[in-house]
């Protein structure tokens, strides 16, 4: 069919710097995600199993798609944590979830801050009942961003800080590094 009236396709030269990867249309990985986790809850049927089976595959995304995020928005290697965390926000959501967030509520040792965000695809069109209040709908996200710095030698601790299925007026997850992974291979020369 006729793709030209699509909504979203602006001229070249609007186009935001970092370059577009194709995007599967948000409707529909935001169901398949949903039925994933309705699969899981099937087959584990205890909760707190299901949220760490979610953070097990986030983490094996996250390991996967950094590289893939690299070579698409052509970054050099962050300074630190917080510049890490502001790419994480400013790029890397909006590149692969179409999601505006922000790092934000920083420690005072630069080491733990928040990403907020209020828009999620995944969560649109889910509502969780009562008995699955402990859910962490979210927790792939917590193991793709774990999963992504941990190959760029960052020890970090992500988890659902607030979530709006739950009844907060926003997303956020908490994220704290832990230690930069030394990047020198774990032999001498004399082994």
């Amino acid at each position: 069919g006729d793709r030209s009236g699509l909504r979203g396709s602006a001229p070249a030269s609007s186009q935001p710097s970092s370059p577009a990867l194709p995007q599967i249309n948000a409707e529909v990985f935001a169901l398949t995600y949903g039925s994933l986790v309705r699969q899981l809850i099937s087959d584990f049927e205890d909760v707190e199993a299901v949220n760490k089976q979610l953070e097990a595959m986030g983490y094996n995304i996250g390991v996967r798609l950094v590289d893939e995020f690299l070579a698409k928005s052509r970054l050099r290697k962050c300074g630190s944590f917080h510049e890490t965390a502001d790419v994480i926000a400013k790029q890397a959501f909006p590149m692969f979830l179409n999601m505006q967030t922000s790092a934000t509520r920083w420690s005072e040792d630069g080491k733990e801050c928040s990403l907020v965000f209020a828009e999620n695809p995944l969560t649109e069109f889910v509502d969780l009942p009562e008995d699955l209040s402990k859910l962490k709908y979210l927790n792939v996200l917590c193991g793709v961003i774990r999963g992504a710095l941990e190959m760029v030698n960052m020890d970090v601790d992500v988890h659902v800080e607030k979530d709006m299925l739950r009844g907060d007026e926003y997303h956020e997850l908490r994220m704290r590094l832990k230690e930069y992974k030394d990047e020198r291979f774990p032999y001498t020369e004399d082994d």
